[in-house]
């Protein structure tokens, strides 16, 4: 798939922005006026610059009211409407810690679970395709949820629970990369089953059905060399969590913070931007590009 800019960055910071979220609904950390000021404040512009970018991707931009009408079939218009759910309702919650220095605890709770099921939302506009086997299994929603908790986790200080969430993040990535290059041979997609004439027997194409390129060839076929792949799979591994993790638990807490944060953004990245670039669509084989 090709690893649109837009997207990339809309998945980063708008997970950041809600697992950051998850905590401040559940009263992590336990600050008031100022304080809770600054990390709402982060909160919220991680969100809404998240959810910001990823209209850049949508076809017609200005149609993105739209996209909250078909809510109870797709992923896509149940994160819009969960997401915007959540930051309203967050924003009593949020004035309620900051001005009035007073505790809405079952309101943070509902927004926290909103934030925790926008995350997952996320996550599910890619995890349902079954025509890109690498995301159609339950890693995606895992991954996605790990990422986001783990940063939100590092910014409200939550040191020892960022840590191991990070560190455990970063060995799930390794195993969903070791299965994520089986699945597309386990879904039995073949140039049979692409053209729709496998029941006459073997098909073999004569030339690709294009000369040139495509919309579909834009946007599902990307191909990435092994050696850059292997590459990046060694920086992300290392950056996403296993670093990150590591310094939480060895480094005074004021550098210790900024650092890893810093670190498991740029591990995050190269994550995301595999995810996308290494996702393989099944139109590829119509196209003979597999």
């Amino acid at each position: 798939m090709h690893p649109a800019p837009s997207v990339i960055i809309f998945t980063i910071l708008s997970g950041l922005g809600f697992g950051l979220f998850v905590f401040l609904g559940l009263g992590f950390p336990m600050v008031k006026g100022l304080a809770a000021f600054y990390l709402f404040f982060l909160a919220y512009g991680f969100s809404i610059l998240g959810l910001l970018s990823s209209t850049f991707h949508l076809g017609n931009p200005q149609r993105f009211l739209k996209a909250f009408s078909q809510w109870r079939t797709s992923w896509l218009s149940r994160e819009g409407v969960i997401s915007v759910s959540t930051l309203v309702l967050m924003a009593p919650f949020a004035i309620g810690k900051i001005f009035i220095e007073v505790d809405y605890a079952l309101l943070g709770a509902l927004c926290s679970a909103l934030a925790l099921l926008t995350i997952i939302c996320t996550s599910m506009i890619y995890g349902q395709l079954k025509t890109v086997p690498r995301w159609n299994n339950y890693f995606t929603p895992t991954l996605f949820i790990l990422y986001s908790l783990g940063g939100g986790a590092i910014i409200v200080s939550e040191i020892t629970f960022a840590a191991y969430i990070l560190i455990i993040s970063s060995f799930i990535q390794i195993i969903s990369w070791r299965k994520g290059d089986e699945y597309f041979n386990k879904a039995g997609s073949d140039l049979k089953t692409a053209t729709g004439l496998g029941q006459i027997g073997d098909v073999r194409l004569l030339e690709g059905p294009h000369s040139g390129t495509n919309y579909l060839l834009k946007e599902m076929v990307h191909i990435v060399g092994r050696k850059h792949s292997q590459r990046l799979r060694i920086i992300g591994f290392l950056f996403v969590g296993l670093l990150p993790g590591l310094i939480l638990l060895s480094l005074p807490i004021n550098i210790s913070l900024f650092v890893s944060l810093v670190i498991h953004l740029i591990g995050v990245t190269v994550i995301r931007w595999l995810f996308f670039a290494e996702a393989e669509h099944v139109v590829g084989i119509y196209y003979s590009k597999r």
